[in-house]
């Protein structure tokens, strides 16, 4: 066996028992201590690898990962928690904002009626004691009512002008002409226009004791009829 040969062999494995190897260590005095020395360095590194593992290190291991869950739950529920106030806030800050805000019946009537075109097209016959019923339920209005009928009513439902609930009524004007009827109760922030328009309907409002009647209608619409009619029957 030629030096370069026994070298790979003993690298490979120093622990080699082959018939060929050991005759090459039995003759060359200075390989077989090489051989020894690599046998020395093989069990100190078998000796570093072989750490015993600590009975309860499985336990520590889920210990430290629920420890590491709970941390990252803890920062997931202070954020959602921050973004829930924030978002209290803001609603809070809106709200308040909302019931000091000025509302203009005219805006606000113009747009519920293009909102709520399917009012227009209803054809029901409804009793003002129907129409009684629904304006108990608003805010100092409960006393008031109508003592016949104003003429024939369409629709009715309750709506609202930013916050403040009110009723809307569908009736017809002498003519047949549709007309919209918003009855909402008086409060300091409305803003009263006797007379409004925009490009499609035109508009007036008027007061009784206890609300705002708001009329509105097509530009060959009668308001006045309805407002008489309101006048003559509304208490």
């Amino acid at each position: 066996m030629d030096d370069l040969q026994f070298r790979r062999q003993a690298y490979g494995d120093p622990n080699n028992r082959s018939d060929e190897f050991l005759i090459h260590l039995a003759e060359n005095e200075d390989d077989a201590k090489f051989v020894k020395d690599l046998k020395a360095f093989d069990r100190k590194i078998t000796q570093a690898l072989n750490i015993s593992v600590p009975n309860d290190l499985a336990d520590k291991l889920i210990l430290r990962q629920q420890l590491s869950q709970h941390q990252q739950s803890k920062k997931q529920t202070r954020y959602m928690m921050a973004m829930a106030a924030s978002v209290a806030f803001i609603v809070g800050v809106s709200f308040s904002l909302l019931r000091f805000t000025p509302v203009n019946l005219g805006e606000n009537s113009l747009a519920h009626v293009h909102h709520e075109t399917k009012a227009l097209i209803m054809e029901q016959d409804i009793g003002f004691n129907d129409v009684n019923f629904k304006l108990a339920s608003l805010d100092g209005l409960s006393e008031s009512k109508f003592i016949q009928q104003p003429g024939r009513v369409f629709y009715t439902s309750y709506c609202d002008f930013q916050g403040v609930k009110s009723l809307h009524l569908v009736m017809a004007d002498e003519s047949g002409n549709k007309v919209t009827l918003f009855i909402v109760p008086i409060e300091s922030r409305i803003v009263l226009e006797e007379a409004f328009a925009d490009n499609q309907y035109k508009g007036q409002s008027f007061q009784t004791a206890d609300a705002y009647m708001v009329l509105v209608g097509e530009p060959a619409s009668d308001l006045d009829f309805i407002k008489k009619e309101v006048e003559n029957t509304f208490i």
